[in-house]
């Protein structure tokens, strides 16, 4: 905590630090069994974490492309089975 309010106070514009606070303040709701008004920015929050941590650049790159499903023969089966009743 001390080590936070060290560096909130040397820039208070530090998205970095900004998402680690409530990223704490968030976590300690959901340990203490409450549930989060915003889940998808707690999410957010914590990926752009997660790519701080793995050096990833969203900037200028283009994510590779999530390669389509492949076609089985029974497609007829497959449909029956997606049925529900």
């Amino acid at each position: 905590i001390k080590e936070l309010v060290k560096k909130s106070d040397a820039d208070k514009g530090d998205k970095t630090v900004k998402d680690l606070i409530w990223l704490l303040f968030d976590t300690a709701l959901l340990v203490s069994g409450f549930t989060l008004d915003e889940p998808n920015t707690f999410a957010g929050r914590l990926h752009r974490m997660i790519k701080l941590g793995l050096s990833i650049d969203d900037d200028g790159e283009e994510e590779e492309a999530i390669p389509a499903l492949e076609e089985s023969g029974d497609s007829a089966e497959a449909s029956k089975m997606e049925e529900v009743d």
